[in-house]
This record gives structure tokens, C-alpha cells and sequence, in this order.
């Protein structure tokens, strides 16, 4: 993970493999997914902000999060202009793939079947986020 000030849009792809994990390179720089329930993130109950593992942009907050059952981090929000969206084929029917709004690093996918207030799950890779806890 990093914060540092950088274009991402200048990298290469051969930076970004070399910048990233082997396993958060296949989830941000070619839409991979996780196996379910391999993020420690996953468990995360500390107050805190969920940042890009590619870029360290702030996308979510700890009060965002919840345990949606799925084995993958799940928000019901997001911090504004955090994600830019696209709809994905992959599976036949379009799903809704989010990536962050600086990086374009592929984060995950978005479904209709959250909690209140939003009613939205906002399913991400842990490997694709990195954890900031509050001071």
C-alpha cells in the first residue's frame, strides 16, 4: 500500500506488478477476485479508514463496513468520489464493477442486497484495500 504522491496513470504495467503483490496485482490491474474468506480484512472490527492497496485513496470507513455472510469485506457505502463504476459481462448478466476513482484499480462489485440505510453491498477483494487504524 501507498499514499505517496504519484500519477497512477503514468505507470506501466510492469510498475504496477512490481509496486503490488502478486495477489493484489490480479485483483486491481486484471479484475481477478479472491477466494472467499482468505482476508483478514474480512474480520476487521478496529475503527479505521479502508484505503486502495494500490494508491492508499481513502474509500471506505469502519462505521461503512458490515459482515455480509459472503466471506469478502462488505460497506454499504462509500466515501464520496472514492469509485468510479463500470458494468461487467464476465458472468453473462451485468454486474455493476466498482474501481477506484484515482487508480482504476479493480475493487470489486456492487449488488442490491445491503442493509439499511442504502441497500447496497459494496463486495471488495481484501486484497485490493489496506487498513489505516484511528490514532
Amino acid at each position: 500500500m501507498t499514499n505517496e504522491a504519484f500519477d497512477p496513470a503514468a505507470l506501466s504495467d510492469a510498475e504496477w506488478k512490481e509496486r503490488l503483490s502478486p495477489a493484489a496485482y490480479e485483483v486491481l490491474r486484471k479484475h481477478g477476485t479472491e477466494r472467499a474468506g482468505t482476508s483478514a480484512l474480512n474480520d476487521e472490527k478496529r475503527k479505521g479508514t479502508f484505503v486502495c492497496a494500490g494508491c492508499g485513496t481513502p474509500l471506505f470507513t469502519s462505521d461503512m463496513k458490515y459482515d455480509s455472510g459472503t466471506g469478502w469485506p462488505s460497506f454499504f457505502t462509500t466515501l464520496p468520489g472514492a469509485f468510479a463504476t463500470s458494468t461487467d459481462w464476465k458472468l453473462i448478466y451485468p454486474r455493476t464493477e466498482y474501481h477506484c476513482a484515482r487508480c482504476g484499480g479493480h475493487h470489486g462489485h456492487v449488488f442490491n442486497d445491503g442493509p439499511s440505510p442504502t441497500g447496497k453491498r459494496y463486495c471488495n477483494n481484501g486484497v485490493a484495500l489496506g487498513f489505516v487504524p484511528e490514532d
